[in-house]
């Protein structure tokens, strides 16, 4: 349990810097370059990722699973490794060389600007966070990466000075995802010995890989899509709205996301020694921690919103607050579903199950977002993503209703959503009787913060059916006794 609780803070830190360091430049950006820029970066970038996407087909969770598999032999480990990166370093280059033709040949818009988003596109043959991910190393990975990343906030701030600067601001963020995939590297050969797989080795990899590259590109229909959808359907201002919408929503994810990242490799290395008494555990304690952390966020984030935009990103991002607010659901809806899909579908390899689901909110998405999009710009890309999230959260929950304890689940969730909803309400108050300052903000996330912790704690508590009761307050009641 202790390593699984330091797998998480590396991985809540790695998935967190991601997300915070571009969020500290952010409030700078929005109003160095302005919506229009911050727009053009939003839609060339989407346009890159689908490359990216593409490139990496289903490494990282294939990858994960295969290296947690194996962990424990050395020479099936560096046969794994290499196997599957010699089919990565395939599919890239081929990406790449696309990516290349689409820029000679369709001499795309904002041309200087997906150049340079190129350099994106070709640091995909050098990412193996996969690997390390897969042997539960995330330490390595996340000091190095903070490191690279820390430099590229600093670069930003020096070399990013005006309206015009927007090309240098692509450059410096794309060297900087190349860097942070490089610089793992040279970890490599404490871990693996170096080892030539033939084609057949390689290509071995293709079909599982493909079978799970289908989610990755039904996912980014509703994540990737809706900004490409925004820079052609609507305008590149709402594009800069969505952007710095997304950029919000995404903080929680990070934790979220983290949380997978940790148990993937774990759930996966359990039940394939068939210790399922653990595994149901497991998600017990995952599905009531992720709960209680997206109702405080969700309900934390749409209190604050409309305070927060305009404080932060500057008065011409004020229309960020509803957007934000209106987003919000998502991240219970993730939360849920990525408990299902790390712990339950990807380990157990029901594969299919997860990948219908994507597809069923992705197709939600793109009807969603062809109607609304050109009607009522970033608010219909963000009802769209809503509304696919949602599906594939209901959908993962019906196709597993039989397997696993829905009950309890729904018992401490309900209570907990109920608790944000108390917490919004007062939070939003504030914000609508206070004017909008710092002050106002700092208020409303200190008192949110105090209600939620407060009333959640008198629930675990007072509820001995709660896994965090019996965990932590009902082993302390038992080691009192003796």
């Amino acid at each position: 349990m202790n390593s699984l609780k330091k797998n998480f803070f590396y991985s809540t830190l790695y998935q967190l810097l991601s997300i915070i360091l571009p969020l500290i430049t952010a409030p700078y950006i929005s109003r160095v370059l302005g919506p229009e820029n911050v727009g053009i970066y939003s839609y060339t970038y989407s346009i890159a990722n689908y490359f990216v996407l593409i490139a990496m087909l289903g490494f990282k969770n294939y990858g994960i699973r295969c290296v947690a598999k194996v962990r424990d032999n050395k020479e099936k480990l560096s046969r794994e490794f290499w196997s599957i990166w010699g089919l990565q370093v395939i599919t890239s280059s081929i990406m790449f060389v696309i990516y290349l033709v689409y820029l000679i040949v369709f001499h795309p818009k904002y041309w200087n600007i997906a150049v340079l988003q190129g350099i994106y596109v070709f640091s995909a043959m050098s990412d193996i966070s996969w690997f390390f991910f897969g042997l539960e190393k995330f330490k390595i990975t996340t000091i190095r990466n903070t490191i690279i990343r820390l430099i590229g906030v600093i670069v930003i701030f020096i070399f990013v000075r005006n309206s015009d600067d927007l090309s240098i601001y692509v450059f410096i963020l794309s060297i900087n995802i190349l860097l942070t995939q490089l610089v793992l590297w040279p970890f490599l050969r404490e871990e693996i010995v170096l080892y030539k797989p033939s084609i057949k080795e390689v290509f071995k990899h293709l079909k599982p890989c493909a079978i799970l590259f289908l989610p990755v590109i039904a996912v980014s229909l509703y994540h990737i899509m809706d900004k490409i959808m925004l820079g052609s359907m609507s305008t590149m201002r709402e594009s800069g709205f969505y952007e710095n919408t997304e950029k919000i929503v995404n903080i929680p994810f990070g934790v979220i996301t983290a949380m997978g990242s940790v148990m993937l490799p774990r759930m996966t290395n359990v039940i394939a020694n068939k210790q399922y008494g653990r595994s149901g555990k497991y998600i017990e304690v995952s599905m009531n921690f992720v709960m209680f952390l997206s109702s405080a966020m969700a309900f934390g984030i749409a209190g604050i919103a409309t305070v927060f935009s305009p404080v932060f990103f500057g008065k011409e991002f004020t229309d960020c607050g509803i957007l934000i607010r209106a987003i919000t659901p998502i991240i219970v809806f993730k939360a849920w579903a990525n408990v299902i899909r790390t712990q339950y579908l990807l380990p157990n390899e029901k594969d299919k199950d997860f990948i219908m689901s994507l597809f069923a909110g992705a197709i939600v998405n793109l009807i969603i977002n062809s109607l609304l999009i050109p009607k009522l710009g970033a608010m219909g890309a963000v009802l769209g993503t809503v509304a696919a999230e949602g599906t594939v959260c209901i959908y993962q929950t019906v196709v597993v209703r039989k397997e696993l304890n829905f009950r309890k689940y729904f018992r401490d969730s309900v209570t907990y959503l109920l608790i944000g909803g108390i917490m919004y309400v007062l939070v939003d108050q504030i914000g609508a009787k206070m004017k909008e300052s710092i002050l106002t903000l700092v208020t409303q996330i200190g008192v949110g913060a105090c209600v939620f912790i407060c009333l959640c704690l008198i629930y675990i508590i007072i509820d001995k059916q709660n896994c965090i009761h019996k965990l932590y307050i009902g082993r302390f009641q038992r080691r009192e006794k003796r």
